[in-house]
């Protein structure tokens, strides 16, 4: 059995803090870069937003050394070597590739770009620049998505059958980037890529990456083109199965993974989330029994990895390969279900 206390856990001291710069003053920076860098020791160095009198404000309540006048005075700024991109997701790639061309290493908020082709395009960029680019899977990063992993390889459910992931929450409103199609919004863009990053991570174990085979979706009221609700069949190279299930119109918060072999099956009830619950649940030949893997935040992990990554060269878990192969898939899957892939803002 494994479990992890907080206390077994300290971020690395040998590693100079990042210097982090935040693009806009969205919520998700909250988490993801102001608590988790009170845990790592990382730097907020500045933030901009579209409004400087916003950027001062958030920068003084928020703990930010200060706020730059623009966008672009951020991206100028020589003490920052982090750009943290929360802006809405059709902003990602335009953001993060004037970033890049300005000698900063980025981390992007999921998904990375609107589509495929604007990827690639992002991707063409980081290589040329020599920028460093991550995609905030912070989930990935934490014990609980690595023990799921660990688990299915070593054999202990037996030979894996088939992957389940279900990432449901309520509608965030008519007003909400979410919601807008030219800011490449729908659920499938925003829980459903955690869905689809899960069925990347397995094909290692199961013959490569899957392959959309059918999708249907539910569309909003207020735009036809905005997925409330999409859900996905893919098989894998060895002709094992995934059913991907996501929603932006439910009353709860559910982000769940489990995997079935055929000796067993293991679950992780909060996967994306695992700070509220780092369980999982593993049941072998009817048998089962509970891990905890901790409780500190994936977003704290997130930025020990981009750390050790930026200084010390580690690999980073989620490579800008497998960021293409996710964007990929996720426009498969709006093929498959009628609806059309997000649209791009970056076009060369």
């Amino acid at each position: 059995m494994v479990n992890v206390t907080d206390a077994d856990v300290v971020s690395p001291v040998n590693a100079a803090p990042l210097r982090i710069g935040v693009l806009g003053a969205a919520r998700i920076s909250t988490a993801s870069v102001i608590k988790a860098s009170q845990l790592t020791g990382d730097r907020l160095v500045a933030v901009a937003a579209r409004d400087p009198k916003r950027a001062a404000e958030y920068a003084a309540a928020n703990g930010f050394e200060r706020s730059e006048p623009s966008y672009e005075a951020l991206l100028a700024a020589d003490d920052i070597d982090v750009i943290y991109n929360p802006l809405p997701n059709g902003l990602h790639a335009e953001w993060t590739i004037k970033a890049l061309r300005a000698g900063k290493n980025v981390l992007s908020e999921k998904p990375f770009s609107s589509n495929l082709a604007e990827g690639e395009i992002l991707a063409t960029v980081a290589e040329e620049t020599g920028g460093k680019l991550w995609e905030a899977f912070h989930n990935r990063h934490h014990p609980v998505m690595g023990r799921m992993l660990e688990i299915a390889a070593s054999g202990e459910v037996g030979d894996v059958t088939h992957v389940h992931v279900r990432m449901d929450m309520p509608y965030p409103g008519d007003d909400d980037p979410r919601s807008s199609f030219a800011l490449a919004g729908g659920g499938l863009m925003d829980v459903g890529c955690y869905a689809v990053h899960a069925a990347v991570e397995f094909g290692a174990l199961l013959g490569g990456a899957p392959r959309i085979t059918a999708a249907t979706a539910e569309v909003s009221t207020f735009d036809e083109l905005i997925d409330t609700r999409l859900v996905a069949s893919a098989v894998y190279p060895n002709g094992r199965t995934a059913s991907l299930h996501s929603s932006m119109s439910d009353n709860d918060v559910r982000f769940e993974l489990s995997f079935t072999g055929t000796r067993g099956k293991a679950y992780a009830p909060g996967f994306v989330l695992p700070h509220l619950d780092d369980r999982v649940i593993v049941t072998v030949d009817g048998v089962e029994r509970v891990e905890h893997l901790g409780t500190r935040t994936s977003y704290a992990y997130q930025l020990d990895a981009v750390r050790r990554n930026l200084r010390d060269g580690e690999p980073f878990a989620v490579p800008v390969s497998t960021s293409l192969t996710i964007m990929g898939l996720i426009d498969d899957a709006y093929r498959a279900a009628g609806l059309p892939v997000r649209p791009a803002r970056v076009l060369e």
